[in-house]
């Protein structure tokens, strides 16, 4: 006896018995690893389509968290630009040139909450107890493309052509 069933290792099965490999197929300790049950299709990585050189950066989060620490004690902003190959001088996806203007950065802090009421015309405020308040800190380029000014992302930057 194991854990309270028999094991008949040599015994022949009958008509109505089952075999050896299903009666001993579940358990442990018997030889063969057990099954997982999967109720999900695993995501598997999309290849890269055609043309699609722009490869998301691994994470490019945490760059832009050190580009904003740094950026902001840097003695040469524009050296340091260059060596983030952030370009001064660039071509956007549609084909339009775009020169760099300025680098923005700030800091954001959710003090509050707010939830809208049912039906919507009116809302709850709560302030956020200090273990709750977060802070995030915000980085854009802002490019000028002939008419306007256009706010980009470090991930936008990194898609653009140099020129």
């Amino acid at each position: 006896m194991h854990r309270g069933h028999d094991h008949h290792h040599h015994e022949p099965h009958g008509a109505g018995g089952h075999s050896h490999a299903e009666a001993h197929s579940h358990g442990h300790n018997h030889g063969q690893p057990p099954r997982a049950a999967q109720w999900q299709t695993p995501h598997l990585p999309q290849p890269p389509e055609a043309g699609d050189h722009a490869r998301a950066e691994p994470d490019l989060d945490l760059v832009e968290k050190a580009f904003v620490e740094s950026f902001a004690t840097a003695s040469d902003p524009t050296s340091f630009l260059r060596l983030a190959r952030v370009p001064f001088e660039a071509v956007t996806s549609g084909g339009t040139r775009v020169s760099l203007l300025r680098v923005e950065t700030g800091e954001t802090t959710d003090v509050g909450a707010v939830m809208p009421h049912l039906g919507g015309g009116s809302f709850r405020y709560d302030p956020l107890p200090a273990a709750m308040a977060s802070r995030r800190r915000t980085l854009r380029f802002v490019y000028f493309d002939g008419s306007a000014a256009l706010p980009m992302t470090l991930a936008q930057v990194r898609g653009l052509a140099e020129t």
